[in-house]
């Protein structure tokens, strides 16, 4: 089996798994340098970097690899510990760096205006692929968004209908209207997605939020709603709209994201709507 192409095929399918490979080796070792192994999310195996507890050791380090997403390197010195070379005759040493593989990162821009063309553009260079959805047909074409995964023309609430969003995906509401965010936001907080953004106020979210909560999702699906959406960096024109929401967006993707902000104070009632500040025009922009 060839693991480069068993690696795509796992990204492709939103999978996760890590890769292992012996960077450094000194003496008599159980395989070679560069040899690979990769581990699948589903505990499977592909390749060997040499069998027994060394192996063994490193599977469970790239189970850890793969929820943390952050490489690691393990160090071997089998000349010192006999028991981590059980029926491998070796004595050499060895370093293993294991990597994650990561789903790619596939974004999902509801609303094909001024901000989502904008959107697409930074999300393209930044590495996302791209799933438009708008009702528009003069709007949602690839003409417009040239390279994306699939634009739908399409109404909202059956375009969500055949979406299946994974944990390894992002949601971004950028429609033209309150109405058509709320039809989506409610399908959105109901999906397994890393990342659910929408634009607006504040004041805005809080009353979407209010209505859906009437009509029976619990306030806890809000609070990883991130409105309004992006980086606050006084962004006014599209363009700078689309940087601000693509660098939430990366520092949700590199775990970064302790610092942002998020919708607790919605469900703690912390927040009166009646003192709500102006908000600035990037976070009140429509698409």
């Amino acid at each position: 089996m060839n693991i480069y192409e068993e690696i795509v095929r796992l990204q492709r399918e939103g999978r996760r798994g890590a890769v292992a490979t012996i960077v450094n080796s000194r003496g008599s070792i159980p395989s070679f340098q560069s040899a690979k192994m990769l581990i699948r999310d589903d505990g499977s195996i592909a390749g060997t970097i040499g069998g027994g507890c060394v192996e063994a050791d490193v599977w469970q380090a790239a189970r850890e690899v793969m929820q943390q997403e952050k490489p690691r390197t393990l160090t071997f010195d089998l000349n010192q510990n006999p028991s981590d070379d059980t029926g491998l005759v070796c004595g050499g040493t060895l370093a293993i760096f294991i990597e994650p593989v990561l789903p790619s990162s596939l974004l999902y821009i509801f609303g094909a205006g001024h901000v989502a063309v904008e959107l697409y553009k930074a999300a393209r260079n930044a590495g996302f692929d791209c799933v438009v959805t708008d009702d528009r047909d003069a709007y949602a074409n690839a003409e417009r968004f040239p390279g994306a995964v699939q634009v739908v023309a399409r109404d909202f609430e059956e375009a969500c209908a055949d979406l299946a969003p994974a944990e390894s995906s992002y949601i971004v509401i950028v429609t033209r209207g309150h109405r058509d965010d709320m039809r989506v936001l409610r399908w959105a907080v109901q999906t397994p997605a890393r990342y659910i953004g929408m634009v607006g106020s504040r004041r805005k979210a809080i009353a979407i939020f209010r209505e859906l909560t009437r009509e029976g999702l619990g306030p806890d699906r809000f609070d990883r709603v991130h409105s309004p959406i992006g980086l606050d960096i006084g962004a006014i024109t599209p363009e700078e709209i689309a940087v601000s929401i693509v660098a939430e967006l990366i520092a949700v993707r590199r775990r970064a994201e302790r610092s942002l902000p998020h919708m607790s104070w919605f469900q703690n009632g912390r927040h009166n709507a009646g003192s709500e500040p102006a908000p600035s025009l990037s976070a009140a922009a429509e698409s």
